[in-house]
């Protein structure tokens, strides 16, 4: 048996897997999951085993069909294709588009990878369809992203819990355990548009058509949990239900914010939002009434991919922190601002260089400092480093581009159906020179490629994971990889050489880590007191149930880790958290005749991110076959829509199709698709690229679209085909209104 952790989302669950064939497995004991498992956890060793995985590498001939071919045939192309590009085009026309699943190993080599082997500024990866908002508001107002900054136990006996934007029930399901204080003491609040998994915990509506018996269900109109958030706030503020001393103490910039809040009175907010002000005033007085500073058992502010997947999801978020702030939650053992992690290795996938403006233990890349410590660390001169590189769907656009990239190595990502305005991203990766694809399975993305490289999955490899609590986690090796499929260090170590490029270039996970801690020593993100010895005697001597992992930071090997990384002061300069006002603008997509219904995107429970994986497991497969899209009654009358029925989604940019679920779950004025399907299934063909100012956060979660039955003049493509074959690619045309 092997102990490790699930290969999906960020709660990484405890799990044990058996060394026979087929490898099984089971939940384990440990804080996050208390050992229970979701469906997809249940079912992950079936991956390992699908019938179409990637086990020898993959060339395009010309004739257009992938062809198998040995590595150093593949390998030999790669570098020959690099070097050229880059003799031609400079060194960032080559970029590198990273995963947040991939260990920290990995995540951490392939930083190096690009900025020293490549000598490319343009580095970025999924992690900024995912967590860039949450990440820049924290680092703005606390000095420090960490997504939750305590352990998710600390959530057991909180009086109240208000998630934004989130739906755990479906995404992570055993953290819903970590609810039931709350729910018991009425204090769950969600804000969600849906009547979701999580918004029905809440319990049915009391008679004053306010409360839940649980909690409190808000269902606000898409894109506006920002004023929602600024009409709490407001009454906080206004009502005197802060916590004066803390704030006095304990942040900078209330009298300004104050001030930015006085508009946002609860019948304004209603008229925005459309949520009624009672509802408002309501959280409010209970947030307050449950905070430490009133006697309260505790309380929590927890956003999601909802609130933060938008043009202005960082001021989002910030507005979540403010009202925390406000109310004296963060720091306070038994309180506390979070936000969700979503993939696996989402935090760790972000700490140690696959930005475009970072390199190892969250440095910017544009301090001097930073640059010459992790120089030093590599071997190489400062100035050999490059700069900042562009953010991911800035560098997606400029594939192929005038003076964009011409080359694109992608690890641990499916673009072609998880990036918004998915049809023109895929029209950018067909206008390159040279598409290379390291995955598992053939994905949308690697059926595109020029070259395709087999690697390693979970069970075949060792190393590190960092969980959504900031506890760095051992991933342990279990099987053999079948056929040729190699790791990504050694498919990396192999480049370099033939790069000529410097540095040591090690194929042992714990060697690298090694060396990743040596390059975080002093970050923000300080792994340098672990090592792969360290967890696994550290795990040894609790047992695992209820001790393995150690929170980062970690500076040196005696250090015990850091659980609650605020509770005596802030990583800001002047040790303070800052109150920064913020306003709400709305979503970019605007209603129209034309286009006259919001359109919100997530996630269901048998499928994870692109669908990839999930959908080659059968019971997953078997339990949501295909895309659905969730309408209300009414809006299904005015269409005339019936149950079953496949309805043509148009937006802005393109049409996609799916079939229709009629349900009281969601705003009459709002329909649902989750994003887990490819081909005209795919949301993302709807979903438009402006992205936030700040965080480069795409605005995933708001479209404006038209319904309509029927065939539009076209459309082509198959929805139904969830695995495409290896000697042709999948062909798309964009329809424009």
């Amino acid at each position: 048996m092997t102990d490790t952790h699930c290969p999906y989302c960020a709660l990484q669950c405890a799990m044990r897997l058996t060394v026979a064939s087929p490898t099984t497995a089971q939940p384990r004991q440990f804080p996050t999951n208390r050992g229970g498992m979701c469906q997809k956890g249940w079912t992950s060793p079936e991956v390992l085993t699908v019938s179409d995985r990637l086990t020898t590498p993959l060339i395009r001939d010309s004739e257009g069909n992938l062809q198998p071919a040995s590595w150093d045939v593949a390998l030999d192309l790669i570098a020959s294709k690099i070097t050229g590009i880059q003799a031609e085009h400079g060194r960032d026309a080559v970029a590198v588009f990273g995963g947040g699943g991939l260990t920290n190993e990995k995540a951490y080599q392939l930083g190096k990878f690009a900025r020293i082997a490549l000598r490319t500024a343009n580095i970025d990866y999924n992690g900024r369809f995912c967590m860039s908002s949450a990440a820049a508001a924290a680092n703005r107002s606390l000095g420090l992203d960490r997504g939750l900054s305590f352990p998710v136990t600390d959530l057991d006996d909180a009086a109240m819990v208000v998630l934004v934007g989130s739906n755990p029930s479906e995404t992570m399901p055993p953290f819903v355990a970590h609810l039931n204080g709350a729910r018991e003491s009425g204090g769950l609040v969600v804000l969600d548009p849906r009547r979701s998994a999580t918004a029905e915990l809440t319990g049915p509506v009391a008679p004053d058509g306010v409360s839940s018996t649980g909690g409190m269900h808000i269902q606000p109109l898409p894109g506006t949990d920002l004023a929602v958030l600024l009409g709490i706030a407001h009454v906080v503020v206004m009502e005197g239900l802060l916590d004066t001393e803390y704030v006095a103490q304990r942040t900078q910039g209330f009298d300004e914010l104050a001030a930015s809040l006085a508009s946002w009175w609860p019948e304004r907010v209603a008229q925005v939002a459309g949520v009624p002000a009672p509802q408002i005033r309501q959280v409010a007085r209970q947030l307050a009434h449950a905070s430490p500073h009133r006697g309260g058992r505790g309380a929590f502010i927890i956003t999601g991919r909802g609130l933060e997947q938008s043009r202005q999801g960082t001021d989002g978020v910030t507005a979540a922190i403010n009202l925390a702030l406000l109310l004296g939650l963060v720091g306070r053992q038994g309180s506390g601002f979070g936000t969700l992690t979503g993939q696996g290795n989402g935090q760790g996938g972000r700490e140690h260089g696959q930005k475009a403006d970072q390199l190892p233990g969250y440095r910017m890349i544009t301090d001097p400092a930073a640059r010459s410590h992790v120089a030093a660390v590599w071997g190489v001169h400062p100035d050999d480093l490059p700069g900042k590189g562009k953010p991911a769907v800035e560098l997606l656009n400029s594939l192929g581009q005038p003076g964009g990239p011409r080359a694109l190595l992608v690890h641990g990502s499916n673009v072609v159906v998880s990036a918004p305005h998915a049809t023109q991203v895929q029209d950018r990766l067909k206008a390159l020179d040279l598409l290379v694809v390291c995955d598992v399975v053939p994905s949308e993305t690697a059926m595109l490629a020029d070259v395709v490289l087999p690697v390693l999955q979970w069970a075949e490899e060792e190393g590190t994971m960092t969980s959504l609590e900031g506890r760095v986690l051992r991933r342990r090796k279990n099987c053999d990889a079948p056929g040729d499929a190699r790791s990504e260090l050694w498919v990396w170590q192999q480049l370099a050489g033939r790069l000529n490029a410097p540095g040591v270039w090690s194929v042992d996970a714990g060697e690298v880590f090694d060396e990743l801690a040596r390059a975080s020593a002093g970050g923000k993100a300080d792994y340098s007191g672990l090592s792969h010895a360290r967890l696994d005697e550290h795990e040894a001597a609790t047992g695992g149930a209820d001790g393995s992992g150690l929170y980062w930071p970690v500076p040196s090997p005696a250090h015990p880790g850091t659980p609650r990384p605020f509770a005596d002061a802030f990583p800001t300069v002047s040790g303070r958290a800052a109150l920064v006002p913020v306003q709400h603008v709305g979503p970019s997509d605007a209603l129209s005749p034309d286009f006259p219904v919001y359109l919100v995107t997530g996630r269901v429970l048998q499928h994870y991110q692109s669908g990839a994986q999930t959908r080659r497991v059968e019971v997953l497969h078997r339990a949501v076959p295909e895309v659905f899209v969730e309408m209300h009654p009414l809006l299904a009358d005015v269409y005339g829509i019936d149950e079953g029925d496949d309805v043509h989604l148009t937006t802005r940019r393109s049409t996609a199709r799916a079939t229709v679920r009629i349900t009281n779950n969601i705003r009459h004025d709002t329909v649902f698709m989750p994003f887990h399907w490819p081909g005209l299934g795919a949301v993302n063909r709807l979903t438009t690229a402006v992205t936030d100012p700040i965080s480069g956060m795409p605005e995933f979660k708001v479209a404006a679209v038209h319904l309509a039955g029927g065939q539009p003049t076209g459309l082509t493509g198959d929805t139904t085909s969830t695995t495409p074959s290896l000697a042709s690619e999948q062909t798309t045309s964009e329809v424009l209104p």
